[in-house]
């Protein structure tokens, strides 16, 4: 199968099961050269199973990979050096300094940058000679980026990058990776951060259940529930129960749904919404404990077609 010029990865069918799930179920991906593809998804999706198998770590039951054009198996050598890949949970030596590690990936490749100059790309000059063992988490998060950066990689392979870092060092490495972004290469990236996904990714495919179940761009897919506006609202837990059919007969609302005691409404008429919803609050005498309004994100996006949100799992 021939891949046009502009593809970087490209993926048919591809299937994956292991003894008690089936992770991936029929994916088909297709990636351009130069842009950050965001896999987004709640834990066990099938995000990071799809990734390795795009990775040359994992074998498929089923389908096709094309890598940069080419296949696993007959050009491995070659898209190991062509490749960058920073896993879930990168396990580094302890012992090795910052420098020592660097200097050991970039053995691995022909070609690539000094380790040097790719320890101060992640702003680590200052550990150059501290233990792996000694740094922090998110230090540590990025040396396993410059890792992945030092053979000068034509396909960055992201697994959830930021998971368990603090927000300051999740901003940190955001900018390193629209650094590489700019330099015009290319980015698959697996996230469950909503806000990670809306800032990084030129395009984006929501996995659930082994599944592809939307894709586009951040915007395309927000614009797809047809609503600019959420409000989410609770009530005290005291008389009768909320009446959600007068609630929904609200002019301006779109869909509502209830889910652990919130109420959540769409809508593209906040202005008009929210007095008649207090209007109608009233009426049914029950007292608001919270109510919160804010503009649709992916997350809501995950929530209409599933019904559950990312974090649920």
């Amino acid at each position: 199968m021939s891949v046009p010029p502009a593809a970087a990865l490209r993926v048919r069918d591809l299937r994956k099961a292991f003894k008690d799930v089936v992770a991936v179920d029929g994916i088909e991906l297709d990636v351009r050269s130069g842009e950050c593809f965001g896999l987004l998804g709640p834990n066990g999706a099938g995000k990071t199973t799809t990734i390795e198998i795009c990775e040359g770590l994992t074998a498929a039951d089923g389908g096709d990979v094309e890598v940069l054009g080419l296949r696993w198996g007959p050009h491995t050598s070659e898209l190991r050096q062509r490749l960058g890949i920073q896993l879930q949970d990168t396990q580094l030596s302890d012992k090795l300094t910052v420098l020592e590690t660097l200097r050991l990936f970039r053995s691995f490749y022909v070609k690539g940058q000094r380790p040097e100059d790719v320890m101060a790309r992640v702003q680590l000059d200052e550990k150059r000679d501290a233990r792996v063992a000694a740094l922090s988490g998110g230090q540590k998060q990025r040396l396993a980026l410059a890792c992945a950066l030092v053979g000068e990689p034509d396909l960055l392979f992201l697994d959830e990058p930021t998971t368990g870092l603090d927000p300051q060092a999740r901003r940190q490495l955001w900018d390193l990776i629209e650094d590489f972004k700019r330099a015009g290469r290319t980015i698959v990236l697996t996230t469950h951060y909503m806000e990670e996904a809306e800032r990084l990714s030129d395009r984006i495919a929501i996995m659930d259940k082994g599944k592809v179940i939307a894709r586009g761009t951040p915007a395309e897919l927000i614009a797809s529930i047809g609503a600019d506006h959420l409000i989410e609202f609770s009530i005290a837990d005291e008389g009768e129960p909320l009446d959600l059919d007068a609630i929904r007969r609200i002019d301006g609302i779109r869909e509502l749904r209830s889910h652990n005691g919130v109420v959540s409404l769409q809508t593209l008429e906040l202005h008009r919404v929210v007095p008649a919803l207090l209007e109608e609050l009233s009426r049914q005498v029950v007292h608001l404990t919270e109510l919160r309004t804010h503009s649709a994100t992916l997350e809501d996006v995950f929530v209409s077609l599933t019904g559950r949100h990312l974090r649920d799992e």
